[in-house]
C-alpha cells in the first residue's frame, strides 16, 4: 500500500475539494483520499498493482484540477569520482531510495542536482546511500574561495602523485629497456642491471622501484577494488585489474628467477609503474583543463566584494558581505563595488553596470533609484538600503542560472550515458575474452597477458563521460560573458534547431517608450480637455501606451481628474466613471463592441496607423470624442537582428495588439516576414501553437507578463533582461544587456555548441572503436604489430585531455557581427 501527500491547484473552494476527493475515491485501488482545502493537499493510499500515480494525477487533471507531487530540488558536490561510471553509479543507486523523482550526476562539475519527495526520502538518506557506494556527498558552498582552494588542493596532490611515480618509473622503464637496446648495439651493461650476468638483482631492482610507484597510486587500487566488490566497476578498476595482473605476474618470475633459478620469465614491473604514472599525468592534466571549463563561473562568483561598509548605531563598520541584511543601510565610496541589491536613499553618482547588462556607458543613479550588486560605482559617494541580500540577489541568482545550466544534461548526451553505464564490465569481458582467445590459439602467457592488460588499459569511460557535460560548461558560460543566459542544456541544444522567431512588438521591438504624437478631437471637445480626460482615465493603469498618455498630460501640466470606477478590458481598452461621465478608452475592436459611431475619424485613424502611429479611441458617454495617437520608436538594433536572422535562415514573424496597419508599418520599418495583429494577449500562446502545428520549430521573444504564457508554449522562450520577472523565470534563454543582436548571438552559440559536443562524442567512441580491438591485437592478426601496454596508457591518458582541449575551443567563440 502507498500513501502520497499531492499538491492540488485550480481549487476555489470547499467543492472543489470534495470533488477532487470523489474522483479519487472512483479509482481502482484508492482506499483512502482526504482534501485539505486550506493547505491545497490531497492526502491518498493506494494499491500500486491495481492504480499509479500518473493515473491518479489524470483523473484529477480530467476533474479540472492539477495534482503536483511535491518535491525538493538539492544540488550535492560528490567527492571520490574517477570517471563517467561512477556518475553513473550513483544515478542508479540514488533512483533506487522511494521518492526520488529525478537524479542527475554532472561528472564534469562534479554535482548531484536531485530532485525528490522530502516525505518519503530525506538529503541524509541520500548522502548515506552514497556513501555507502564509496563516495561522498556534501552540501555545495557556492564560494569561490573554498571552490578554488579545494581544485588547487587536488590538482598539488595528483602533481606531486605524478612526481613521485615518476622519479622511480623512469629509472625502472629505462633498466627494462636498456639489455634490449644494448644488445641490438652490441653495449656491455653495468653488472648490476645486466639480466644474463645478474638476473637475481636485476629483477630485486625492478621490484624496489616500483614499489613505490604502486603505493604512490594506492587510490586507484583502494576505488577500483571497492567498486568491483560493489559490482559498479569503474576507470580505477580497469586501471587496477590491469596494473595488478602485471604486478602479481612480476612478482611470480621474480619468485621463479631468485629462489628457482628459472630466467626464462619476463617481468612487466615497468608496465605496471609506467602506467600509473601516466594515468596520473593525464588525472592532472584532466584536472588543469577541467578546471578552465568553468572560468565564466568563477568569473561572475568573483564579481561580487567579500565585505560591506554599514551604518550600525549612526556609526560605519566594515562587515563580512554574508552579514548583511536587509534594510541595513551600506555606504559605498568612489570606485569601491556594491556589496548588494538595494535603493538609493543619499547622494548621487554614476554607476557601471556593464557586468550584468552589457551597457558600457554608466548609468547615473540618485534618490530613489535601483542598485545592482556587483556594479561599480565611479565618481561619488552614496549610501543606500540594501532590499536583496545572499542568494536574492541579481548576481546570485545569475550565478545560480548558469550553475543549474552548467549542472543539466542535453538530450545529445543519452547515448553516451547509456554506453557509460554499460562500459566498464563489457572492457573487462573482451579483456578475458580476447586474452583467453590468443592463450587458446598457442600464444605464451606473456602475451596474453599483455593482451589483457592493453584492453584494459587503453579503454577511457572519462572521455565518453566528458564530452558533453564540458561543452555544455564552456557553452553556457561563454553565453553568460555576453549577457546571454542559457538556462540548461535542452534549450542550448533545442535553439540551433529553431526556424522561426516570433518577436513581441512593444518593449521587444521597440523601445516600449510611446509619445504622444497626435490629439485629433470632435467639434465641440479641445486637445486639452481630451488629454486631461484620457490621462486621467489611464492613470490607473501599467499599460505603455497609457503611460504615454499620462506622461503626456504631465508634461503640458495638466491636472488629472478624480476616477470613480475603472475597469480593464484586456485586448481592448478601459472603462472608467469620471464626474458621472462615463469614458471608453481603447482600440477601434471596443468602439464598435460598444457601439459608437466612429463618424469621420476612421479615416484619420487609418492614416495615422500607416505612419506606425497607434491610434487609441476617446468616447465620453457613448459618444466619440477623438483620437489621441501614441508613437513608439523601434529600437536600434532591431533591424539588424532581423537581417542576421534572416541570413542565417530564419523566418520572422511579429505580434501585437496594434490593427494591422500599425503592425505593418512597423513591420515595414525592420523587415518582418509574417505580421500577427490584433492579438489579445492569452491568445499570444496560440500563435505560437498554430505556428508549431505546421511543423516549425519555434521561439518566442518577449519582455512582459502577457508573453509568458507564450515563452512557456515555445520550444524556445527567449526573454528580454529588462522585462519583468514573470517573463523570465518563464523563458529557456535570458538576454541581460535588452539587445536584440543577443538572440542571433544565442542561435550562433548553440549551434557552435552542439557542434563542439558532437565532434568530442566522435573523438570519445571513435577512440574506443579503433582503440579497443587494436588492444585485443587485431593488428597482430594480420601481421601487424601487438600493442604495448604503455602505449595504451599513453593512449588513454590523453583522450580525456583531447576532449576537454576541443571543448575549451568554445573559449574562443564571438558572434557574427
Amino acid at each position: 500500500m502507498e500513501t502520497k501527500s499531492l499538491k492540488i491547484e485550480g481549487m476555489t473552494c470547499a467543492a472543489c475539494a470534495k470533488s477532487v476527493e470523489r474522483i479519487s475515491k472512483k479509482l481502482p485501488g484508492v482506499t483512502e483520499a482526504n482534501v485539505n482545502f486550506a493547505t491545497e493537499k490531497l492526502n491518498i493510499s493506494y494499491d500500486e498493482t491495481k492504480v499509479k500515480l500518473l493515473d491518479i494525477q489524470n483523473a484529477v487533471e480530467k476533474g479540472g484540477y492539477k495534482a503536483l507531487v511535491e518535491t525538493s530540488n538539492k544540488t550535492l558536490k560528490i567527492e571520490g569520482m574517477t570517471c563517467a561510471a561512477c556518475a553513473k553509479t550513483i544515478e542508479r543507486v540514488i533512483k533506487k531510495l522511494p521518492g526520488v523523482v529525478e537524479t542527475n550526476v554532472n561528472f564534469a562539475t562534479e554535482k548531484l542536482n536531485i530532485s525528490f519527495e522530502p516525505t518519503r526520502v530525506r538529503t541524509s538518506d541520500i548522502k548515506k546511500a552514497i556513501e555507502k557506494a564509496g563516495y561522498k556527498a556534501c552540501e555545495d558552498e557556492s564560494n569561490v574561495d573554498i571552490d578554488r582552494e579545494k581544485k588547487e588542493k587536488e590538482i598539488k596532490a595528483l602533481w606531486n602523485r605524478f612526481i613521485i611515480s615518476a622519479v622511480f618509473a623512469v629509472p625502472l622503464l629505462l633498466i627494462a629497456m636498456v639489455p634490449m637496446i644494448a644488445e641490438k648495439l652490441n653495449y656491455q651493461l653495468p653488472l648490476a642491471i645486466d639480466p644474463m650476468l645478474h638476473p637475481v638483482a636485476y629483477a630485486i631492482i625492478q621490484l624496489i622501484l616500483v614499489i613505490p610507484v604502486m603505493t604512490s597510486g594506492k587510490k586507484y587500487f583502494i576505488v577500483g577494488f571497492k567498486s568491483l566488490v560493489r559490482l559498479s566497476p569503474n576507470m580505477d578498476s580497469l586501471i587496477s585489474i590491469g596494473t595488478s595482473a602485471a604486478f602479481l605476474y612480476s612478482l611470480f618470475a621474480v619468485y621463479e628467477i631468485t629462489f628457482l633459478g628459472n630466467v626464462d620469465y619476463v617481468m612487466y614491473f615497468e608496465s605496471a609503474g609506467v602506467i600509473l604514472t601516466l594515468i596520473t599525468l593525464g588525472k592532472y592534466l584532466e584536472s588543469v583543463t577541467k578546471g578552465k571549463t568553468s572560468e565564466a563561473i568563477k568569473k561572475l562568483m568573483g564579481l561580487a566584494p567579500k565585505t560591506a561598509i554599514i551604518i550600525r548605531d549612526n556609526m560605519e563598520i566594515e562587515i563580512s558581505i554574508d552579514e548583511v541584511e536587509v534594510g541595513d543601510i551600506v555606504v559605498v565610496r568612489p570606485g569601491e563595488k556594491m556589496p548588494v541589491d538595494g535603493e538609493v536613499v543619499e547622494g548621487t553618482t554614476l554607476v557601471d553596470e556593464s557586468m550584468l547588462t552589457g551597457e558600457s556607458m554608466p548609468v547615473e543613479k540618485a534618490i530613489g533609484h535601483k542598485i545592482i550588486g556587483a556594479s561599480i560605482n565611479k565618481n561619488g559617494s552614496i549610501k543606500y538600503k540594501a532590499t536583496r541580500v545572499g542568494k536574492d540577489t541579481a548576481l546570485a541568482q545569475i550565478i545560480t542560472l548558469v550553475e543549474n545550466a552548467q549542472g543539466s544534461k542535453a538530450p545529445i548526451a543519452k547515448m553516451a550515458d547509456i554506453i557509460s553505464s554499460y562500459f566498464v564490465p563489457v572492457v573487462i569481458g573482451l579483456a578475458l575474452i580476447s586474452s583467453l582467445a590468443w592463450l587458446i590459439s598457442g600464444e605464451t602467457i606473456v602475451f596474453s597477458l599483455t593482451i589483457f592488460i592493453s584492453v584494459l588499459v587503453i579503454a577511457c569511460p572519462c572521455a565518453l563521460g566528458l564530452a558533453t557535460p564540458t561543452a555544455i560548461m564552456v557553452g553556457t558560460g561563454k553565453g553568460a560573458e555576453y549577457g546571454v543566459l542559457i538556462k540548461s542544456g535542452v534549450a542550448l541544444e533545442t535553439a540551433h534547431k529553431i526556424q522561426t522567431i516570433v518577436f513581441d512588438k512593444t518593449g521587444t521591438l521597440t523601445e516600449g517608450k510611446p509619445k504622444v504624437t497626435d490629439i485629433v478631437t470632435v467639434e465641440g471637445t479641445s486637445q486639452t480637455y481630451l488629454l486631461q480626460i484620457a490621462a486621467s482615465a489611464e492613470k490607473g493603469s501599467e499599460h505603455p501606451l497609457g503611460e504615454a498618455i499620462v506622461k503626456g498630460a504631465q508634461e503640458r501640466s495638466l491636472e488629472l481628474k478624480k476616477v470613480d470606477k475603472f475597469e480593464a478590458i484586456p485586448g481592448y481598452g478601459i472603462e472608467v466613471s469620471i464626474e458621472g461621465n462615463k469614458v471608453l478608452l481603447g482600440n477601434m475592436k471596443l468602439m464598435v463592441e460598444s457601439k459608437i459611431s466612429l463618424e469621420k475619424l476612421e479615416d484619420i485613424s487609418n492614416k495615422l496607423a500607416e505612419e506606425g502611429k497607434t491610434p487609441m479611441y476617446i468616447a465620453i458617454d457613448n459618444k466619440i470624442s477623438g483620437i489621441i495617437a501614441v508613437a513608439d520608436t523601434v529600437k536600434e538594433n532591431s533591424k539588424k537582428a532581423i537581417e542576421r536572422l534572416h541570413s542565417m535562415g530564419i523566418e520572422v514573424a511579429m505580434i501585437t495588439g496594434d490593427n494591422k496597419r500599425t503592425a505593418a508599418a512597423i513591420a515595414a520599418q525592420v523587415g518582418i516576414d509574417r505580421i500577427y495583429a490584433e492579438v489579445l494577449p492569452e491568445d499570444k500562446a496560440k500563435v505560437v501553437k498554430k505556428l508549431q502545428a505546421e511543423g516549425k520549430k519555434v521561439a518566442m521573444v518577449g519582455d512582459g507578463i502577457n508573453d509568458a504564457p507564450a515563452l512557456a508554449q515555445a520550444d524556445i522562450g527567449i526573454a528580454i533582461g529588462s522585462g519583468t520577472d514573470v517573463a523570465m523565470e518563464s523563458a529557456d534563454i535570458v538576454l541581460m544587456r535588452s539587445d536584440l543582436m543577443d538572440v542571433p548571438t544565442a542561435l550562433q552559440l548553440s549551434k557552435k555548441t552542439i557542434t563542439n559536443i558532437k565532434q568530442n562524442l566522435f573523438w570519445a567512441f571513435g577512440y574506443n572503436i579503433l582503440g579497443i580491438p587494436v588492444a585485443m591485437g587485431i593488428l597482430h592478426l594480420f601481421g601487424g604489430p601487438l600493442l604495448n601496454p604503455i602505449i595504451a596508457a599513453l593512449a588513454m591518458s590523453f583522450s580525456s585531455v583531447s576532449v576537454l582541449t576541443n571543448a575549451l575551443r568554445l573559449k574562443g567563440f564571438k558572434p557574427l557581427t
